[in-house]
């Protein structure tokens, strides 16, 4: 473990201190200013849509200029972002708010790259504890994230602009701890027979493959679920009476559960093995629901939110774990590309059904419904367990 490392971990906390305030701020805002209710988590929904158009993009800048360079350009597009959504408020511009949201995305695509980053900031024996260590800074979000929305809502007159305005201020900072983090060169391709560069096997090969499979669909299911039921929790609450910051104390132990087990999930995938530390993420998404389902105070709020963020790292990185196993070097920037796209895919999806179903059809068939991927998780997981038991010498 490396300086290198604990600074992506920083940067990792900084990334998602910008998408905790988002989630906590953005429908609410959203909310506030939509045409119709149902359009209230159109701008959360934005910031996926941008992030799924990203990838392509994203991976062409990480293959011609590098890690760094692309992330620097994530983070000045956040910059850019944070400042335009600020205006958006301003001007009570619905729609400019969801075009900043979308704009975005394009730092999302970056930051969702920091925990393969990772992997190549370690030795290969330690892989799996330095993905973990790094997707734990995010614990710095789940602090920073739901305070800075609450304590800088009321900065300006304008509700919630003095936290678009912090935003730009965090962007600042990671582009900062950045700069010190050295990546590794970009490794030579090597040369096929007649001396041109070897690519690697087609997109079409990779993901055709078993592990590639369950990985990128653990990946995008952990993440729609987890985001489905996180992004309509500040609307459900605000439904039931509470005030913004019990809200806000709901999001802060959400995210302290997806974190803070990062700090020993990696030692738990070498003790025991991916596969079955990926199945207790699934146990714990669908025991998340059955509290959830269980009653509306705010106890019942927060311990169900506090085990899908465990369930979710759980899951999340059991799933980044195993899509290492999935591609070579040379094939690193595209597969990373495709499981990014079905995340943001399957985010951005959850993200329009979360304000759609929490305000038609309640906060009880939100929770229904997120048992349908929670179980095509499980029954993944299962699949590619099986297929490794009757097949040793396949992946």
């Amino acid at each position: 473990m490396n300086k290198h490392l604990w600074l992506l971990a920083a940067a990792q906390g900084l990334f998602l201190t910008n998408n905790v305030t988002f989630i906590a701020i953005n429908g609410l805002v959203g909310l506030s200013m939509a045409p119709l209710g149902w359009m209230a988590t159109l701008p959360v929904m934005g910031y996926v849509v941008g992030g799924a158009l990203s990838t392509g993009l994203v991976a062409k800048t990480q293959s011609r200029w590098g890690r760094k360079v692309s992330f620097q350009l994530g983070l000045l597009v956040a910059l850019l972002s944070a400042l335009l959504a600020a205006w958006a408020v301003a001007s009570h511009n619905f729609w400019l708010l969801v075009t900043a949201t979308v704009v975005a995305g394009y730092y999302s695509a970056n930051g969702q790259l920091y925990r393969f980053a990772a992997a190549e900031l370690a030795l290969p024996a330690f892989r799996e504890k330095a993905v973990s260590l790094v997707l734990a800074g995010g614990l710095i979000g789940a602090v920073a994230g739901p305070n800075l929305a609450s304590h800088t809502r009321t900065l300006t007159e304008v509700p919630f602009m003095g936290a678009y305005l912090a935003l730009a201020g965090v962007a600042l900072l990671a582009m900062l701890v950045m700069a010190g983090v050295t990546f590794p060169p970009q490794a030579a391709k090597p040369k096929l027979a007649d001396g041109k560069d070897d690519h690697g096997r087609p997109l079409g090969v990779l993901m055709r493959q078993p592990v590639f499979v369950v990985a990128a669909g653990a990946a995008a299911l952990s993440y729609g679920v987890m985001n489905l039921l996180m992004a309509a929790t500040p609307l459900a609450m605000q439904v039931c009476g509470f005030p913004f910051d019990d809200a806000a104390l709901v999001l802060e132990w959400h995210v302290i559960g997806m974190f803070a087990p990062g700090f020993f999930t990696g030692h738990l995938i070498k003790r025991w093995g991916v596969l079955p530390i990926m199945g207790v993420g699934v146990a714990l998404n669908a025991l998340c629901i059955a509290i959830a389902l269980s009653g509306q105070d705010l106890h019942q709020f927060l311990v169900a939110l506090f085990l899908l963020g465990v369930g979710w790292n759980f899951l999340f990185t059991g799933s980044t774990t195993l899509a290492l196993q999935a591609y070579r070097p040379e094939e690193k920037d595209r597969a990373q590309a495709a499981i990014n796209f079905c995340v943001f895919a399957t985010m951005a999806v959850s993200s329009f059904a979360s304000g759609a179903l929490v305000t038609t059809q309640g906060w009880m068939w939100l929770n229904i419904g997120s048992l349908v991927p929670v179980a095509l998780t499980g029954l993944g997981l299962a699949w590619l367990g099986w297929k490794r038991q009757a097949h040793p010498q396949q992946r």
